[in-house]
């Protein structure tokens, strides 16, 4: 399967668009928490392919704090076959989720959130699906586990999409849950629906 290719441009307010070349689409959003990378840089590009994010991933996988660790685990099971930008945008929604007084307030708590029965989550009645599907979570795609880690951390630094900035849902297109006719649709990117209040 063939990796989005995106590149960041950056300028000196914050500002950033985030151009994904395989599917001709630009986003424009802002940097609400200065990055590494930062604001100061002044205007560059960084072309991202799944190599380089490995690469650059690689390094500091082993050293994630464990909101990183739910949040990549979050991105790499719920999006890994998405674009950059997808993943980037379902991220997002686990982030929005924290900041909002009605979810839990951590990473992991949002994205382990569900029903349990003896300590073990419901099939099927967990917040993010992959959680309770029944299926062990097993990392078999090296590439994709750092692709998502390093998404995780541009999105703990501040990285949002302005398309779905705001987003505390979102589901993919081939579903329909009951709950979606209750938020605004925002946005689409990929094969995910992005829905906000």
């Amino acid at each position: 399967m063939a990796r989005s290719k995106c590149m960041l441009f950056f300028n000196a307010i914050g500002q950033y668009w985030v151009v994904d070349v395989m599917q001709s689409r630009v986003y424009k959003a802002s940097v609400q928490v200065p990055s590494k990378v930062g604001p100061r840089a002044g205007w560059f590009f960084i072309s991202f392919l799944s190599t380089l994010l490995s690469t650059l991933s690689h390094a500091n996988s082993q050293d994630l704090s464990p909101q990183a660790s739910c949040l990549a685990e979050a991105v790499y099971f719920e999006a890994r076959s998405e674009t950059f930008l997808g993943q980037l945008a379902v991220a997002g929604v686990v982030l929005e989720r924290v900041e909002r007084p009605e979810f839990p307030n951590t990473v992991c708590e949002v994205v382990h959130y569900g029903h349990y029965l003896n300590g073990m989550p419901i099939r099927n009645r967990c917040a993010f699906s992959y959680w309770c599907d029944g299926l062990p979570e097993r990392v078999n795609d090296e590439g994709a586990w750092y692709e998502a880690v390093y998404v995780a951390q541009l999105v703990l630094d501040g990285v949002r999409v302005a398309n779905t900035d705001g987003a505390t849902h979102y589901h993919a297109s081939y579903v329909m849950p009951r709950w979606a006719s209750d938020y605004t649709l925002m946005s689409r990117i990929g094969v995910h629906l992005f829905y906000g209040d």
